[in-house]
This record gives structure tokens, sequence and C-alpha cells, in this order.
């Protein structure tokens, strides 16, 4: 269990090191990439982006 707790821990450092990268590639931007005001806060729920990069991600696993 405590190994699961590191690697979220590490994923999500590392997916914020790495979103400024990702948003200049376009990365946040896609269609389905929902962005909307509620209750004077903005939110984003990057769904294609997410769906893109767990693809890549499973890609790169069965690869290795």
């Amino acid at each position: 269990m405590i190994r699961w707790f590191i690697v979220v821990f590490l994923a999500l450092m590392f997916i914020s090191w790495f979103s400024p990268l990702l948003r200049r590639l376009g990365f946040g931007k896609l269609p389905g990439d929902l962005r909307f005001k509620l209750f004077g806060r903005e939110w984003f729920i990057p769904l294609t982006t997410t769906l893109l990069l767990s693809l890549a991600a499973a890609a790169i696993s069965k690869v290795l």
C-alpha cells in the first residue's frame, strides 16, 4: 500500500514539474479539455489531455 502512495506522489510531482512544458506543447488546450467558471473560481478538467497521456504511458510500459 505504501508503494502506491509513493508512486502517486512521484507522479503528481512530475506532472506539476512538466505542466508548463506540456502547456507550451498544446496539452491542456485540446478539444475535450473543459475550462469554466463556477462560483467565482475557474475550474479546469483536462479530459482529453489525461486520455492522451495515459495512452502514451501505456504504450511506453508495453515497450519497456
